[in-house]
């Protein structure tokens, strides 16, 4: 059975700090404005959702519990909805959707909500803990290191530059810049608001189109102490011998900034459109998630996309127009080169690097910049895709109806 998707909202992203336009805003909030905003857009009759799934990469303090179920009842839908929050890191947000398409597509329900959220700035990365980071004989049998490290570890064995990774980082945001002055973003942004209506914010708070090759060369690499002084460097050497000294090239200017927000994205099957009355905009026509090597740990967009493709039975020269979450400049630069994708079909509006990564909400985002863009430029595939945490990746292919 076929998943659709028929509608999706994001917040704008705002800086995720305590003087950032949303810090007042909490989770659950943040998340249930999202939500209302997505079924008053549609009209929607929210008996007929089977399921809401939202992504949250740190589930503690008030993101704790289940909070996607929390804010389905805050945004007032039919109590009859059950939810739940899963995390797979950066992909989370992106996993939501393919896990409700999975259930529309396995015939378990008409429709169901994919999505994510996450307050960087009341909820710091980091906050949940973890083996993986914190227990020494984890982290040894596994060879960890810090993921900025591991992005520099990716720049030194592929020949990345400071000034290409720069480059990159200045390109995303010209176009994130560019984007907000057209109008790229309007038709599914949902004006964050305070207790009393107030629009706090409206617009991503962190993009920044002045920015320059010079400016952003007077920023010192942001993970130089950590890889040499604490020993991320001789772990990532261990594991990768052919490299004789990580170069640490990234910085604040060309990696994902810290940010807070939300998205939801409505997927239904055929039978739910001809109810409701409303018209899918693309379909879900595959999905895949997959582990790769956790010491350089940001490869796995390409392979989770070559899976993604034989599932659908395409090649990268089949999909138009791409999104692949800036986590790093380093990442994007590995995955152009690796499928051979050029610069103008990837992150055509910008990315992370200009408007920030709210870890459990990203991968919702990128996938409805991704069908918007597909639909302003009357492109038929497209592909979404994010590198994560501990070696892994996730990636999606949609087509427009």
């Amino acid at each position: 059975m076929d998943a659709f998707i028929y509608d999706h909202v994001r917040t704008p992203r705002g800086k995720g700090k305590s003087d950032g336009a949303l810090h007042e805003v909490t989770s659950v909030h943040l998340a249930s404005q999202t939500l209302a905003a997505l079924r008053d857009r549609s009209g929607l009759d929210t008996r007929l959702v089977e399921d809401v799934v939202m992504g949250c990469v740190m589930p503690v303090g008030e993101q704790g519990s289940n909070i996607a179920r929390i804010a389905v009842l805050m945004a007032g839908y039919d109590e009859s909805v059950p939810a739940f929050q899963i995390n797979r890191y950066c992909s989370s947000g992106l996993e939501a959707v393919n896990v409700a398409a999975a259930k529309v597509m396995a015939g378990q329900g008409m429709a169901a909500i994919g999505g994510g959220i996450e307050s960087m700035s009341r909820v710091p990365m980091g906050s949940g803990g973890g083996a993986w980071a914190t227990d020494p004989a984890v982290a040894f049998q596994t060879y960890f290191v810090p993921q900025g490290v591991s992005a520099d570890l990716i720049a030194t064995l592929h020949g990345y530059s400071r000034q290409d990774l720069d480059a990159y980082a200045v390109a995303s945001q010209q176009r994130a810049a560019a984007a907000w002055a057209e109008g790229r973003f309007a038709r599914s942004i949902v004006p964050v608001k305070d207790i009393l209506g107030t629009t706090l914010l409206d617009r991503d708070e962190t993009v920044r189109g002045t920015v320059t090759l010079e400016s952003l060369g007077a920023l010192k690499p942001s993970f130089a102490e950590m890889g040499e002084k604490w020993g991320s460097d001789g772990v990532s050497l261990l594991r990768y011998p052919q490299v004789e000294r990580i170069q640490h090239h990234h910085h604040p200017g060309n990696s994902s900034g810290i940010v807070d927000g939300a998205a939801a994205v409505l997927v239904g099957n055929a039978a739910f459109g001809r109810k409701t009355g409303l018209k899918p905009r693309a379909r879900i026509r595959s999905f895949a998630s997959i582990g790769s090597e956790p010491t350089i740990m940001l490869t796995g967009p390409t392979p989770a996309t070559e899976r993604a493709l034989k599932l659908a039975r395409m090649s990268a020269a089949d999909i138009d127009l791409f999104e692949l979450n800036e986590a790093f400049a380093s990442v994007v630069l590995r995955f152009m080169e690796a499928l051979s994708v050029p610069h103008d079909k990837i992150n055509v509006n910008g990315g992370a690097i200009a408007m920030g990564h709210p870890l459990g909400a990203t991968g919702a985002m990128i996938l409805g910049t991704l069908l918007d863009e597909m639909e302003r430029r009357g492109l038929g595939t497209g592909l979404a895709t994010l590198c994560v945490g501990a070696g892994m990746g996730t990636a999606t292919i949609i087509e427009r109806i």
